[in-house]
């Protein structure tokens, strides 16, 4: 099969990057002929104010993307194209440039992006779903991408334009859901349920699992206020009995959270910075369980996945994707998100009962063997692909 791949970078690295070129080489590994085409928002970091009004433009319908996938389907003639991101320089426009030329389109929804012009759902520390139950003027008002109301309305505009034109209900043939919660999501703002599918992220490559039951408990992530790095310093100042806690990831909160550590007297926590993927996967297969603290939905952590492939039990907020995917007292814990107390609590339980959270390291680790590796990821990706040729 001809698949052209379409992703657009953010400035930042993050998790819809790794599935982009996870999936890529899953494809190439599988004979397929790849085609790729990338932008990054690096483009617009030194425009111009007069530029900042043309990317307005461009975030609603890039030309310049239209034009060249035109060309890319003209000159390649792949079966399918499969789009990661288009936020913001490739635009939701280049769906109905695959559709006139008959070209099936499957749209991998990695975030709520189509719902929330910050993409999180989440504002003043907790869950917001006002751009739902209001409407986008919600998220204007209160300016909640980047800080701006005009940065929000210009997201806003996007959306609109495209919920109007029918973009994502004509022109996409299948979306990939990465979770049923987020699936549920999407189905109750307006797209086809008959045409969204679930499929998880995948480990591309197997870890193996950890032969011990782990020296201290591990943040992996951005050091950002969606992640909930603060409840956790909380819980560990509250512990009676200290737990080594390793931090791992870098974000705009990293000067806070390190000093909010010291001040909460907290010297078992140690903040590590950002590590390379293989000194991470060293790390996680030495921990006795994962730390996910997150105030929001979350879409599907990769560090979750593997977690699971390295037989790491994970203690998740009770919320979204962490609730569906964390089986709680099988394959880790779940507690309230937001309270210092009761995730110091289940902390404590799971430091103190190694070999219940042995055994569910374990379940863990059928769980990825089930769920999350390549072969069985690469089965469903087919599977979709036939789908949306089929609707197409």
């Amino acid at each position: 099969m001809r698949i052209l791949l379409v992703h657009n970078f953010y400035r930042e690295p993050g998790g819809e990057d790794v599935v982009f070129a996870h999936e890529r080489e899953l494809l190439e590994r599988n004979g397929h002929h790849v085609i790729t085409y990338t932008r990054s928002n690096d483009e617009a970091e030194h425009s111009s104010a007069l530029d900042q009004l043309r990317l307005l433009k461009t975030v609603i319908s890039a030309r310049d993307s239209k034009k060249d996938i035109t060309q890319i389907i003209r000159e390649e003639r792949p079966d399918l194209a499969h789009v990661h991101n288009t936020f913001m320089m490739v635009s939701p426009s280049i769906y109905k440039a695959c559709s006139n030329a008959q070209v099936p389109t499957v749209h991998t929804v990695h975030n709520y992006r189509m719902l929330c012009p910050a993409t999180y759902l989440f504002r003043n520390g907790k869950v917001c779903e006002e751009c739902i139950t209001d409407g986008l003027l919600s998220g204007v008002r209160h300016g909640c991408y980047r800080e701006s109301r005009a940065n929000t309305a210009a997201v806003a505009v996007m959306l609109k334009v495209h919920r109007v034109a029918g973009t994502w209900t004509r022109h996409v043939n299948a979306f990939i859901s990465l979770t049923e919660f987020a699936k549920q999501k999407l189905i109750a703002n307006g797209l086809p349920a008959e045409r969204i599918y679930v499929k998880s992220n995948f480990v591309d490559q197997d870890p193996g699992p950890r032969d011990n039951t782990g020296e201290y408990a591990l943040f992996v992530g951005r050091l950002s206020p969606e992640k909930g790095v603060d409840t956790l310093l909380r819980a560990w100042a509250l512990l009676k009995s200290p737990i080594p806690l390793k931090i791992v990831g870098d974000g705009p909160e990293r000067a806070q959270l390190q000093s909010q550590s010291q001040q909460l007297g907290n010297t078992s926590v140690e903040f590590l910075g950002r590590l390379d993927k293989d000194q991470i996967k060293g790390m996680m297969k030495r921990s006795r369980f994962l730390m996910l603290p997150s105030l929001w939905y979350e879409g599907f952590p990769m560090v979750l996945a593997e977690s699971f492939a390295c037989g790491v039990p994970v203690l998740g907020s009770r919320l979204g994707a962490m609730q569906e995917v964390i089986n709680d007292g099988h394959s880790g814990l779940h507690f309230t998100a937001g309270s210092a107390e009761d995730l110091a609590e289940k902390s404590a339980w799971a430091w103190e009962h190694t070999a219940e959270m042995d055994a569910m390291g374990r379940n863990a680790r059928s769980e990825y063997e089930a769920k999350y590796r390549p072969e069985v990821n690469y089965a469903v990706l087919m599977g979709i692909y036939q789908k949306a040729m089929n609707q197409a």
